[in-house]
């Protein structure tokens, strides 16, 4: 199926600051349908008509970029924390840099 990489960014005041990375990756073929389904979704959305995006988010929300490999290059999309699904965010680890 293919790798996804997951990103958190944002949250209250940037939490974090610039040293605090949080992300990791995933095989997508290890999440459940529904999840992989959910994902799919998220990627089809940035290809609808303009003005058709999913819940918008505040400023203090985290939000995630998941980024993928397809036939034709890289992907990635940012969606708001509500509609990632959990299995996806628990991969998510902190890490300073």
């Amino acid at each position: 199926m293919g790798e996804l990489k997951v990103e958190q960014v944002g949250g209250f005041a940037g939490f974090g600051g610039p040293h605090l990375k949080s992300s990791g990756t995933l095989d997508l073929s290890t999440l459940s349908s529904n999840d992989r389904l959910a994902v799919e979704a998220l990627f089809a959305r940035t290809k609808a008509p303009a003005g058709s995006a999913g819940a918008a988010t505040g400023g203090d929300q985290f939000r995630y970029r998941l980024t993928r490999g397809t036939a034709s290059g890289t992907e990635s999309i940012e969606a708001s924390e509500s509609e990632v699904p959990p299995a996806v965010k628990a991969i998510v680890s902190a890490r300073i840099e």
